[in-house]
């Protein structure tokens, strides 16, 4: 009687065990963010887990989100804070130290953990144009940021937002790096004055306002990678038969490409904690990473992933270093102030 007892309780229990109900984790990233979906379910299995994705709006505005919430989290993990967000996330003390094994594999160059963030994938803001639209305006492109300011391709570009948009602050620092801050200020003056859209983000920008999507400006700020993610989506699109070329292409102006690295971490407060810590390890798993570049087009920051052929109509900028700076909420006073304001 006593061994059968016994081994009802251990049915019991591993019944209760069996039916519990899964963990639920918060993940909050910027509105760009893709991943598929069996990758997600796997994670979910393996883990007992339900995984409940909230978009952020541009990474901008999430860390500014997460900043007037930080005293009750909406999300146990953030994914989408950059090199120029992480300092600002880490001076609010948004981020858990927490430091995946798999950082092993990504070369320091491109470590964001000194700002408690996980580096996953990387890309180059840089500017792209309409090919097309250039050929039957039979304008020329422009070589410099001196000539993109001018009333000629000013009123052609369309370009996020740097108080809002990731994409947007990155080309604010790409420009005053190469400009010295009032440089840079009086370049963005002009190039407003003579007809460059100011969008919210770079959803705004392409999927909106650039002329290979309907809009009227044939120059947009993107990503060198954009050319790539433009052939793999047109109609007909042929793997095996690549084209000559891109329908479009990038403008690497000297001084106007910026090397943008994007993290993952957990954010302070979590409920979840070790949950939240084998999701950053799962976005640095090999899986994860093969997805990221045909997906997000952006490079996996784990070194040795391989790349789809598509990638060739990519482009890696000569000499651009990744940048980060203490002093990005300062600067992007600078540019509200100075630039959208006027003052």
């Amino acid at each position: 009687m006593l061994k059968h007892k016994s081994t009802f309780l251990s049915l019991l229990l591993l019944g209760s065990i069996a039916s519990a109900a899964p963990i639920t984790l918060t993940v909050i990233t910027h509105d760009s963010f893709d991943l598929n979906k069996k990758l997600i379910a796997s994670f979910e299995q393996q883990n007992n887990a339900k995984v409940r994705f909230i978009k952020g709006g541009d990474a901008g505005e999430m860390l500014s989100r997460l900043i007037l919430t930080k005293a009750n989290p909406l999300a146990d993990v953030v994914y989408g804070l950059d090199n120029t967000l992480a300092p600002r996330a880490a001076a609010a003390g948004l981020l858990d130290a927490y430091k995946s094994p798999a950082l092993s594999k990504v070369p320091a160059a491109y470590r964001l953990d000194a700002f408690n963030l996980n580096t996953v994938e990387y890309g180059y803001v840089a500017f792209n144009y309409d090919r097309a639209w250039f050929g039957k305006a039979g304008l020329a492109l422009p070589k410099t940021l001196d000539d993109l300011k001018t009333l000629t391709y000013a009123k052609l570009t369309v370009v996020a937002s740097p108080a809002t948009s990731s994409p947007g602050l990155a080309f604010w620092l790409a420009s005053v790096n190469h400009y010295g801050q009032a440089g840079a200020v009086a370049w963005w003056q002009a190039a407003r004055t003579n007809g460059m859209k100011v969008t919210r983000g770079w959803s705004d920008s392409y999927n909106k306002e650039f002329t290979r999507n309907g809009g009227k400006y044939p120059i947009v700020l993107s990503y060198a990678s954009s050319p790539a993610a433009e052939v793999a989506y047109a109609e007909g699109y042929n793997p095996k038969k690549l084209p000559a070329q891109s329908p479009t292409g990038n403008l690497l102006l000297p001084g106007s490409a910026f090397l943008q690295l994007e993290g993952v971490g957990v954010l302070r407060g979590t409920k979840q904690p070790a949950l939240a810590r084998k999701f950053v390890d799962f976005m640095l798993s090999a899986a994860v990473q093969a997805d990221f570049p045909t997906r997000m087009w952006v490079y996996p920051a784990v070194e040795g992933v391989p790349l789809d052929p598509v990638f060739q109509f990519a482009q890696v900028p000569e000499g651009v270093k990744a940048l980060t700076s203490t002093n990005t909420q300062a600067l992007v006073d600078v540019w509200v102030n100075q630039v959208l304001r006027g003052r």
